[in-house]
């Protein structure tokens, strides 16, 4: 393995460590804890795995659009999608959880024009956003999550 891969392996297990401590804490406290990072409010997204068929759950900062509920797959600024994404794509079904409240949405990539206007308001609300487009060369989805 090269340094770089041992790197990207390291970096995963650390953000799945961090990302199911998040959870924990969130749903335990009702996200009174890990309910916002860096000023943004966190939704918990519950989707289905495209291979494994299991649930999986990420924190997620997002921006609320009416009903839905608007996340943005970054990852980071990293040249792969978040699972989360790829996840949606296979089965756009899925759970959102705000506090304590759970509800069911189906997932849908925002059109040119929504993308646009949306990605302002995170980038406007978190200035990483931009930081994060400006590593990949990949078009950073906006997603919306429309109440089923």
């Amino acid at each position: 393995m090269t340094t770089t891969s041992l790197r990207v392996v390291g970096r995963r297990a650390f953000m799945k460590s961090v990302s199911t401590t998040h959870v924990w804490l969130y749903r335990a406290t009702g996200g009174r804890i890990g309910g916002r990072l860096v000023g943004m409010p966190v939704v918990l997204l519950t989707t289905t795995g495209r291979k494994s068929g299991k649930r999986r759950v990420a924190p997620l900062l997002y921006l609320e659009e009416g009903a839905a509920v608007v996340v943005v797959g970054s990852n980071g600024g990293y040249r792969r999608a978040p699972a989360w994404w790829l996840n949606l794509e296979a089965d756009p079904n899925a759970v959102v959880q705000i506090g304590r409240e759970r509800r069911p949405v189906v997932a849908r990539k925002a059109d040119a024009a929504e993308r646009e206007q949306l990605w302002a308001a995170f980038v406007t609300a978190h200035a990483g956003y931009a930081a994060y487009a400006a590593k990949t060369d990949r078009e950073i989805p906006v997603v919306v999550l429309d109440p089923r």
